[in-house]
């Protein structure tokens, strides 16, 4: 069973719980950059498979890495298939963020890939989710059905539109709001717009509706702790570029204006 005492252990209970739950994008395929970030305080972090550099043997060590620091660690995988989920969760990930859920066929889809069980995800003994065989089957099975999360992520104007049946689906932990993408899909030009916004609103009153957490990605902590109204309780705030970019251009201000 899961032990309850470690942030790996206790990250999806504390996800249902509606607990504030804070972490950050790993763009940097490398396991320092997740090292520092696991002495950092925060509560996980994401490693962000889809729109930065990362192949299966950089999720590896950069997992690993996380495990090592008891951070929970998601990784955010290129697309819904399957493979690319399997992947993520055996090399040990605390969960999936799947891009693009537009439909709650889809959804039931990516919860059967990342469930041990009738047609879902595929087992093998010989995996770090599966202690390189010192584990038994019932044994990782029962582990990691309680424990791996499974979080969608809500960036398109037609799954809006279908946001409660998605909302309704067995088995979905969270509900990511992709912002900046919704507001392409929109076709507004700010995820300022009221368009945008409404639909943030839809998504989050979906999510409380049928007892899913709701996750965002916003640039500030103030905007974060703005919609904490609304019902959102998870957020990925920045990413480890921006800070290293923050850092470094704070340092030639100050030393500059000295």
């Amino acid at each position: 069973m899961t032990n309850t005492s470690t942030r790996l252990g206790t990250f999806r209970r504390r996800l249902a719980a509606r607990e504030r739950i804070v972490g950050t994008f790993q763009k940097t395929p490398h396991a320092t950059v997740t090292e520092l970030l696991g002495m950092a305080g925060l509560d996980c972090v994401c490693i962000d498979a889809e729109h930065a550099p990362f192949d299966r043997a950089a999720i590896d060590v950069c997992v690993l890495s996380a495990r090592g620091a008891d951070l929970p660690s998601l990784v955010r995988v290129p697309s819904p298939e399957a493979s690319h989920i399997l992947n993520a969760l055996d090399l040990g990930a605390t969960g999936v963020l799947v891009p693009h859920v537009a439909s709650a066929d889809a959804a039931r889809e990516i919860v059967r890939a990342s469930r041990y069980g009738k047609n879902g995800r595929g087992y093998s003994g010989s995996t770090r989710a599966a202690g390189y065989s010192t584990r038994t089957m019932p044994q990782v099975v029962a582990t990691a059905n309680e424990s791996v999360a499974v979080i969608l992520q809500i960036e398109d104007e037609p799954a809006v539109e279908r946001i409660e049946e998605i909302a309704a689906v067995d088995g979905v932990d969270a509900l990511f709001v992709g912002r900046m993408d919704l507001t392409v899909s929109i076709g507004a030009s700010s995820p300022d717009d009221p368009r945008v916004l409404d639909a943030v609103r839809r998504i989050c009153t979906a999510a409380q509706r049928h007892g899913r957490c709701v996750g965002m990605f916003t640039p500030t902590t103030a905007e974060a702790l703005r919609w904490r109204a609304d019902g959102v309780s998870f957020f990925l705030l920045g990413s480890d570029q921006q800070w290293v970019l923050n850092g470094a251009r704070d340092l030639a201000n100050s030393f500059n204006g000295a």
